[in-house]
C-alpha cells in the first residue's frame, strides 16, 4: 500500500513528490501547532489581588478573579518569555551583538532580539510555505531544479527580510545623526556658555531638538535619564558613543571624557568640535555633490544617447532597408 502509494504521488507531483508531501505536511502541522505554543497563559501576578478595584492604567484578565486586582500592565502584545531561550542566541557575544544593532537601529525594547528572531522565523516558514504552495500548482509544468529553486529562494527571502530592513532602518538613523549632530553641538555649545552645567545642556538640547532630529533627541534623553539615575557620566557617554554607532558622536565622546579628564573648559571644547563638525559637514555636502557629475553621466548615456541614436540613425535604417527590399523583388 505503502509503494502504491508513493508511486501515486510520483505520477502527480513528478520524482520530487514525495519530498514536497513531506514537506508539505511538516509545514501543516507547524501551522497547526503554533496558537497552541504561543497562547498567553494566566498571569500569575494577576492572581495575588483577591480584593479592591483594580486601579486606573491596569487591566483585568479573563483568569483573574472578579474583583481582583491586577499587579501588572497587559500591552496586549504577545508573549514571548517564554521562548526564550529559543529566540535568543545563548552565546554572550551574539547576544550583544545582535541587541547592539537593534539598539543602532532605534529598537530599544528589553525583547527586541526575541521578537526579531521569532519574525525572521515566522517570514521563512510563510515564504517557504509560499513557495510550496506554487510549486504543487505548477508542479506538472515544472521541473526538479526548479521545484527546489522556487521554494528555498522564497524562503531564504523571508528569512533574511529582516535583516535587510534592520540594517537600512540602522543606516537611515546613523546618517540622520550624523545630519543633525552639529546643530546639536552649536546649541549645547550655547546652553554651556549661558552658565548651564552640562547635564543641564544635554536636557535642553533634547528639548529642543526634539521635533527637527527625533533620533539625536532620544539618544540624548536616555543620557540625561542615566546620569539622573546616578550613572557615572564616563560610563554614560561611552554608552552613547556605542549606541549610535557613528565616529562623530564617538569622537564627540572622547572629547568630552578627555576634558573631565584633564580639567579643561568644555566650553572651549565644545566650541572647537563644533567648528570641525560644521567643517565636515560642508565637506561632505561638497563629496556629494563633486559626486554629482559623475551620476548625471550615467544616466544621460542610459537615457539620452539611445534615444538620440534612434532619431539619427533610424531614418537611414529604414531607406537602406526599403532600398534592399525593392532591389530584391
Amino acid at each position: 500500500m505503502i509503494s502504491t502509494t508513493l508511486e501515486f504521488i510520483t505520477a502527480v507531483l513528478g520524482p520530487l513528490g514525495p519530498i514536497i508531501v513531506a514537506a508539505g505536511l511538516g509545514l501543516f502541522l507547524i501551522l497547526l501547532s503554533l496558537p497552541v505554543i504561543l497562547k498567553k497563559g494566566d498571569d500569575p501576578f494577576a492572581k495575588l489581588g483577591s480584593g479592591g478595584t483594580p486601579t486606573k492604567g491596569f487591566k483585568k484578565k479573563n483568569g483573574a478573579s472578579k474583583g481582583g486586582m491586577n499587579l501588572r500592565y497587559d500591552s496586549g502584545k504577545l508573549n514571548l518569555a517564554k521562548f526564550e531561550a529559543y529566540l535568543t542566541p545563548q552565546n554572550k557575544d551574539e547576544l550583544t551583538a545582535a541587541r547592539l544593532k537593534l539598539l543602532q537601529a532605534g529598537y530599544r525594547s528589553q525583547g527586541a532580539v526575541g521578537n526579531y528572531n521569532f519574525l525572521r522565523m515566522v517570514l521563512g516558514i510563510s515564504f517557504l510555505g509560499l513557495g510550496l504552495l506554487y510549486s504543487l500548482i505548477m508542479s506538472g509544468e515544472l521541473s526538479a531544479t526548479q521545484v527546489s529553486l522556487y521554494v528555498i529562494l522564497p524562503g531564504a527571502i523571508g528569512y533574511y527580510l529582516p535583516t535587510y530592513w534592520v540594517e537600512r532602518r540602522r543606516q537611515t538613523r546613523q546618517e540622520e545623526l550624523v545630519d543633525g549632530f552639529p546643530d546639536a553641538l552649536d546649541l549645547m555649545l550655547v546652553c554651556v556658555e549661558a552658565g548651564q552645567s552640562l547635564d543641564q545642556s544635554i536636557v535642553r538640547v533634547a528639548t529642543e531638538i526634539k521635533h527637527s532630529n527625533k533620533s539625536l533627541s532620544e539618544e540624548f534623553q536616555v543620557v540625561a535619564n542615566e546620569l539622573r539615575a546616578g550613572k557615572e557620566r564616563v560610563s554614560v557617554l561611552r554608552d552613547l558613543g556605542e549606541r549610535c554607532g557613528v565616529a562623530d558622536i564617538s569622537s564627540f565622546v572622547t572629547v568630552l571624557v578627555q576634558s573631565a579628564s584633564f580639567g579643561t573648559s568644555i566650553s572651549d571644547a565644545l566650541r572647537v568640535y563644533a567648528f570641525e563638525m560644521r567643517d565636515k559637514r560642508i565637506m561632505r555636502a561638497e563629496e556629494k555633490a563633486n559626486k554629482l557629475p559623475t551620476k548625471m553621466t550615467l544616466g544621460t548615456m542610459l537615457f539620452t544617447v539611445p534615444p538620440l541614436m534612434i532619431i539619427l540613425v533610424g531614418p537611414s535604417i529604414y531607406d537602406i532597408y526599403v532600398n534592399l527590399g525593392g532591389g530584391g523583388q
